[in-house]
């Protein structure tokens, strides 16, 4: 197995190849090269944000620049690899049907009529079909909701903002308060479940050109999960605060470096080399002061008749990937 990326993921059993995706004549000659020989599946998983989150999600120059991204890194290989190619697996995302814009059916299916609104998701998938187009390799999209998983630095993962918010608290002997605003539904997609589905699509007859939602296969609310999260850092849950994360933790920065030396930890001490720029995501999320969640329930029953019928209890999810982050020496233990 090979992964493509800016920079290594160091999995085991995976061999790094750092590219720039936005340089088309370096994704040729690599991309191109014995390395890739022989290649049966891809999957496309590369997203490039904008600083400004919320506004980019609606900016035309980014849409086309991630349009960019995904010809450069999937054409060379379709070319080459015409002869072996057999799956190409692309991810989107719950913004598919038009939350970000102000509608969403709910809940969100597939065979909803497209939104017409301008989303790299559509030219990315307009593209995958053109080129699909009388080749001997099927493909399958997937909308999974909000991803939680092992990485940071990244515009979109909680996990290290939970973490680093936690962290904080604790050290100025604080209870672990509920930061956001008042209960919503929400759904996630554990990245180890959504690697399971990714896998299961490459073999899957019934996902053979099939678009799917992916989901942990239950609902939650933030303030309901949030004992179990306060107790992975053994602390107690206090009455909920309001705080707009992404204005009040950057000036903190200095605790996080403290407490990265302190405990030892394997984490940068740059908070925002941490965190990335996902402060402003979990305002969306948890609702902070002011700042709507974002209202998106995804069907799962398409995917489930088709044969993929894996779940996960989200309390549990949260459990298991903080105590991960823990073990690797990303976030500090209970005690």
């Amino acid at each position: 197995m090979v992964g493509v990326s800016r920079r290594a993921a160091g999995l085991a059993g995976v061999q790094d190849v750092p590219l720039d995706l936005s340089d088309p004549t370096k994704c040729r000659s690599v991309l191109g090269s014995d390395l890739f020989a022989g290649t049966t599946h891809i999957v496309y998983a590369a997203l490039q944000e904008s600083g400004e989150l919320v506004a980019g999600w609606r900016d035309r120059g980014l849409m086309d620049y991630n349009l960019l991204l995904f010809r450069n890194a999937v054409e060379p290989l379709v070319t080459a690899q015409a002869a072996s190619l057999r799956h190409i697996s692309l991810l989107q995302g719950a913004k598919a049907y038009g939350l970000h814009v102000g509608r969403s059916p709910m809940p969100a299916k597939e065979r909803s009529v497209r939104d017409e609104h301008g989303n790299f998701y559509f030219l990315q998938e307009d593209a995958l079909r053109q080129l699909a187009d009388g080749a001997g390799w099927s493909w399958t999209i997937f909308r999974p909701q909000v991803v939680y998983g092992q990485s940071f630095g990244s515009p979109m993962n909680l996990l290290p903002v939970i973490g680093v918010y936690a962290a904080v608290e604790r050290a100025r002997g604080r209870p672990l308060c509920f930061p956001g605003g008042p209960p919503a539904a929400q759904e996630a997609v554990d990245a180890r479940l959504l690697a399971r589905a990714l896998d299961w699509a490459a073999g899957s007859r019934n996902a053979r050109n099939q678009i799917f939602n992916v989901t942990n296969g239950d609902v939650f609310c933030w303030r309901d999960v949030w004992p179990a999260i306060a107790d992975m850092f053994g602390m107690e849950v206090g009455d909920p605060e309001p705080l707009r994360l992404a204005d009040a933790m950057p000036a903190r920065s200095d605790e996080w470096a403290d407490i990265v030396d302190s405990y030892g930890l394997a984490a940068p001490r740059d908070m925002a080399a941490f965190v990335g720029g996902s402060w402003t995501y979990a305002d969306i999320l948890f609702g902070s002061a002011g700042v709507r969640p974002l209202p998106a329930l995804l069907s799962t029953v398409k995917i489930r008749q088709a044969g993929f019928a894996d779940c996960i209890d989200t309390e549990d999810m949260f459990r298991e990937l903080i105590g991960e982050m823990q073990g690797r020496r990303l976030l500090p233990g209970p005690g």
